[in-house]
């Protein structure tokens, strides 16, 4: 599961922008790497 903050409140552009910071940061995950945006 996924969660995208906000999504209501953004514009377009803001909503595409954070999702591809949620594929990076899973990206980063799987390689092993830490996050760039971790959540404790």
């Amino acid at each position: 599961l996924v969660m995208l903050p906000h999504l209501g409140s953004a514009t377009r552009q803001t909503r595409e922008g954070m999702g591809f910071r949620v594929l990076q940061n899973l990206t980063e995950y799987f390689q092993g790497k830490t996050p760039q945006d971790k959540v404790a």
